[in-house]
């Protein structure tokens, strides 16, 4: 599918998306980006020359403070098109987490919270039970443990027990009536499941000891989530380790504009910015957990431990850091939730530097896929994808050191204590 192809089935106003940045104003295609980025061709020319091919978003924010630490934002968006699909992978993710966490507070019963134990059960055809989760404290599932592990590593198996727990149709729901209107989310992550299935969500119980704190039974949406029109893209793809020489269809696959993926981070990094509507109802805890995870290094982790060879510093923190494995500064913190899959790369971030006093937010999103096959594992992340994002990130950074600001930010808020 090309840029520009209808695939949301309510096309979004102007007003309604400038609605999710409220308190922002729009830069739009005023040209900053692109100029920050043919400035330095040896960086950024190879992907300029192909732009088209590799569908290039990107979506800026810059934070300015007033005398009361108040944050004030001026959004530039470079090649930003809401319309032209990018399957988001794990970018999604932020939405479960968030949305976990708040459906706890709005259940309001005694005793329940993201420390609860919990057991998930199996009440429907391709669904699996949990017991128990040995990388826990408690050797016991829990949802903030669950939200730990999708934001520190992209736990694909914690987003989908979060996905279960809120239930496909709130999920959506509870965005849309929040006016995030360009996200659909219909599917669990890294398990093929038919959209039945998806629909189809476990039961999940509660408990303290043996006394059970509260029981959710199988949740089960009526209605299928879809474009209103095909989503076909690239030549072919591998099934069952056949290849298929036609395009892939994407059309009941999971989606979501740049807008919403740094509208939702901004709700959570600056809730009393936005518009009451556009919150999420979180407590100060809650809060607590979010910037925590979000910016937590896997090798700051001791619940669950993770091999550093593996998991080191920059393993999701694409932007300003994603082609190298050395260590990331102390003094600079990510918030994030990236994604990488089909030749898609994605990075939704808060970026903090507590030294220099700056921070901004940026959402990029690039295409490499050469020979436009997909799941053949032939996509040139490592050449073209990671090297691109954390020079975007970088070049932002520069740009942001030399930036004039009348109030310095008081960054307190986001100075975390990692230790564990």
């Amino acid at each position: 599918m090309r840029r520009g192809e209808l695939f949301q089935g309510v096309l979004i106003t102007m007003s309604v998306l400038a609605g999710i940045f409220s308190g922002s104003v729009w830069g739009e295609e005023d040209g900053l980006i692109e100029k920050l980025l043919r400035s330095r061709p040896g960086l950024f020319g190879q992907v300029l020359e192909n732009l088209d091919k590799h569908e290039v978003q990107i979506l800026y924010t810059q934070i300015d403070r007033d005398q009361d630490n108040r944050p004030h934002f001026l959004t530039h968006s470079y090649r930003l098109d809401p319309r032209a699909y990018f399957y988001p992978a794990s970018s999604i993710k932020i939405a479960a987490a968030v949305l976990a966490l708040e459906k706890l507070n709005q259940l309001s019963v005694e005793g329940l919270d993201k420390h609860t134990s919990l057991k998930i059960d199996s009440a429907y055809t391709a669904q699996t039970a949990v017991t128990e989760d040995q990388t826990s404290p408690t050797g016991l599932p829990t949802i903030g443990h669950y939200v730990k592990k999708l934001f520190v590593v992209s736990d694909n198996d914690a987003y989908n027990r979060l996905y279960e727990f809120v239930g496909q149709q709130h999920l959506n729901e509870a965005l849309w009536n929040r006016g995030y209107r360009d996200i659909r989310i219909t599917h669990r992550l890294a398990i093929a499941r038919t959209s039945d299935q998806n629909r189809n969500t476990n039961p999940f119980t509660f408990y303290h000891g043996e006394r059970i704190i509260h029981h959710q039974p199988l949740v089960y949406n009526p209605v299928q989530y879809s474009a209103p029109k095909p989503i076909l893209r690239g030549k072919g793809f591998y099934s069952g380790g056949e290849l298929y020489q036609e395009p892939k269809d994407f059309t009941r696959s999971n989606y979501v504009s740049l807008e919403v993926l740094q509208g939702m981070l901004q709700a959570i990094m600056f809730p009393q910015a936005v518009p009451e509507k556009r919150r999420f109802h979180l407590t100060e805890d809650d809060y607590a957990l979010l910037y925590k995870t979000m910016s937590i290094l896997p090798g700051e982790s001791r619940h669950p431990l993770y091999d550093q060879e593996e998991y080191y510093d920059s393993y999701l923190k694409f932007l300003m850091f994603g082609d190298s494995k050395d260590p990331i500064p102390e003094h600079i913190r990510i918030f994030n939730k990236s994604g990488l899959a089909y030749g898609t790369l994605t990075d939704n971030a808060y970026v903090v530097d507590f030294e220099k006093k700056i921070e901004f937010l940026l959402t990029a999103m690039i295409y490499v896929n050469e020979n436009q096959i997909f799941n053949d594992d032939e996509y040139e992340y490592d050449e073209i994808g990671l090297p691109f994002l954390a020079n975007l990130g970088r070049v932002i950074y520069e740009y942001e050191l030399k930036r004039k600001r009348e109030h310095q930010p008081d960054l307190s808020r986001f100075e975390i204590e990692y230790e564990e």
